[in-house]
């Protein structure tokens, strides 16, 4: 899916970063501050910065321009394929299993390696920032194989929240489907927020999948394939927050 894009006459420079396919608003900030990006030859630390998009803007000394079409992309991650442009160890990945495009891609959100399901790529900063923050609120639901019997008692307790490492972890909704078997929606998505519950409860997962983000759900995606985002799908997470 592709929707054209005008530019600002002058825009914030992480905002031209996310706009230029870079990173999302959030990560632009934090490349900014580490010095990381000059305008013009001159090197810029600071947020109120702004930029017209004739302006030269590099990123780590590569040249980045402003994007005028945006691409929405659902991926089916299989597991053992990480998150992220590059990786010291050699891992696959997710970057590798989508369709080639002229713009930089890049994940809203992440899956660890041992995970597998739904997760979106763009180019389009302000949508990335929209759909990420804790804020917008946006329901991500998993299916989660154990590789022992779940207690009853996990999904009541998930739900009415589970203090570990004086981190509060709590489901929006929890239930156990199965023997070993559980489905849960969480919204904030805290950093291995499930695989943390369950290690709490001397629980291991042997597979955990995310079958659906808000509106946007894996359907019959097979694993590695890509769809494009529908209209609606995109309008409905750009109005969730």
């Amino acid at each position: 899916m592709k929707h054209d894009n005008k530019a600002p006459k002058q825009m914030r420079l992480q905002v031209y970063l996310a706009h230029a396919g870079a990173a999302s608003r959030r990560t632009a900030e934090k490349l900014i501050v580490q010095g990381r990006v000059t305008v013009n030859g001159r090197l810029v630390i600071n947020m109120g910065e702004k930029v017209f998009p004739h302006d030269n803007v590099l990123l780590d000394g590569k040249q980045v321009k402003l994007e005028t079409k945006f691409h929405y992309l659902a991926l089916n991650k299989p597991e053992g394929y990480i998150c992220s442009s590059s990786d010291t160890h050699g891992r696959p990945l997710a970057l590798d299993l989508l369709p080639s495009v002229s713009e930089r891609l890049y994940n809203v959100g992440r899956l660890d390696f041992r995970s597998s399901g739904l997760i979106i790529f763009t180019n389009d900063g302000d949508f990335s920032a929209k759909v990420a923050h804790p804020g917008s609120e946006i329901e991500k639901e998993y299916i989660i194989e154990s590789t022992v019997a779940i207690p009853d008692r996990l999904a009541e307790d998930f739900t009415k929240g589970i203090l570990i490492d004086n981190i509060l972890y709590r489901a929006v909704k929890a239930e156990k489907t199965g023997h070993k078997s559980f489905r849960v929606v969480i919204i904030e998505g805290k950093n291995r927020e499930i695989r943390r519950v369950f290690s709490f409860f001397r629980l291991h997962p042997k597979t955990l999948t995310r079958i659906r983000i808000g509106p946007v759900e894996l359907g019959n995606l097979k694993q590695g394939e890509t769809r494009p985002l529908k209209d609606r799908e995109i309008k409905t997470l750009m109005g969730i927050s």
